[in-house]
């Protein structure tokens, strides 16, 4: 069967992506799921769990109530616990389940705010897709109920899709904040680390949005089509740094969105080097490595990112079959280490964890994706 993995396996889950999304922001995030099921959708991943307290429930869903619908209980329980914690907001998301018996999430949503006065949001998963699908839903519900317009600041900037699914156990907001401090631009807010809800609701101030994976990138249209703020795609890795730092001038001046990680192939030859994984990281550090006399280098991107992330000659693969097909003739790949079965045994594989599918196991060569060097990373 297509799309059926054998070896590697799946990225984190759409539900889990929206609950790393919202972790920090004060709100209660609600899971329609059997009791039992909470672990799975935050520790192995969302590192800040292990020293940071967050509201994320499972509403402890029984087959009687899945058949018969018992929406009741449901809303009693989620009011009841709102009221006891007075959280920022609400949101409730799907499992499989509810979503395959059709439960109107939108309409207790509205029950649940007019019973208990505090703001409640769908965000729409059903387990079936990845973490990119679910963190830019939750992203784009929350910036509907709390972004209001605003007059734009210049020199201003928010930093969009940020969090430790793509950064890592290493990663953090710090690095991100001062690559665009240096870049002349103030961080407004960061989606969604160090920054507290009060910051994301002025995110309509930003004369640009940065956008460092593609979490982000729904957000970042959801502005541009509500505000008409412009938005700049990469990461700043290495020496791709500059570059990043010139489009983000750019933007602001012009008032038009930039994609520097996009693959611009011109001149170089093809060498079968690859970078696999999320495309705006992946395509940032392919950027470098070009730099560094590696030939033109394709990203694959196995994830559910937009067709812009991509450049005309980057692949992207469905599930692991469509990834080793990819792979077939590589001479270097860079990739999560749990790749390495599927990597012809002729190719260099230098791994590169990613936290959204290794998870723990990568933890022990973790490290910070804004302070890697590309030439110790292929030495």
């Amino acid at each position: 069967m297509r799309r059926t993995n054998r070896i590697v396996p799946t990225y984190t889950g759409d539900v889990s992506g929206a609950c790393s999304a919202l972790f920090e922001l004060g709100g209660m995030v609600v899971i329609h799921d059997p009791s039992g099921c909470n672990s799975t959708y935050n520790t192995h991943d969302e590192t800040r769990w292990y020293n940071h307290d967050s509201l994320i429930f499972i509403t402890g869903l029984v087959e009687r109530d899945a058949i018969l619908g018992n929406d009741e209980k449901l809303v009693r329980d989620v009011v009841e616990a709102a009221r006891e914690l007075q959280p920022r907001f609400i949101a409730l998301c799907n499992s499989p389940v509810p979503f395959i018996s059709g439960t109107d999430f939108r309409a207790i949503c509205k029950l649940v705010e007019r019973e208990c006065g505090i703001p409640c949001f769908y965000v729409r998963t059903n387990g079936m897709h990845d973490y990119v699908v679910g963190a830019g839903n939750a992203f784009v519900e929350l910036a509907r109920r709390f972004v209001g317009g605003a007059s734009v600041v210049p020199g201003t900037c928010n930093i969009l899709g940020v969090t430790p699914l793509d950064l890592g156990i290493a990663g953090s907001d710090a690095p991100l904040r001062s690559f665009a401090e240096e870049s002349g631009f103030f961080v407004t807010s960061c989606w969604a680390m160090g920054s507290p809800l009060d910051e994301l609701e002025r995110a309509a101030e930003a004369q640009v949005n940065l956008v460092v994976s593609a979490t982000g990138l729904a957000l970042a249209r959801h502005l541009r089509e509500t505000y008409g703020t412009p938005y700049v795609v990469g990461f700043p890795v290495d020496g791709f740094a500059p570059r990043l730092a010139d489009a983000m001038a750019v933007a602001a001046s012009s008032g038009e969105c930039q994609w520097p990680c996009r693959s611009s192939h011109e001149g170089l030859p093809h060498e079968g080097a690859l970078c696999v994984g999320e495309p705006v990281m992946m395509g940032s550090l392919a950027r470098c490595m070009e730099a560094q006399d590696c030939g033109a280098v394709r990203v694959v991107c196995p994830l559910e990112a937009g067709a812009e992330l991509m450049g005309s000659s980057d692949l992207f693969a469905e599930g692991e079959e469509g990834v080793e097909e990819a792979l077939r003739d590589a001479r270097l790949v860079v990739a999560d280490e749990l790749y390495a079965p599927i990597i012809p045994s002729s190719a260099r594989h230098v791994p590169l964890p990613h936290q959204a599918l290794s998870g723990r196991n990568g933890w022990r060569c973790a490290q910070d994706p804004c302070a890697m060097r590309v030439a110790d990373l292929l030495a």
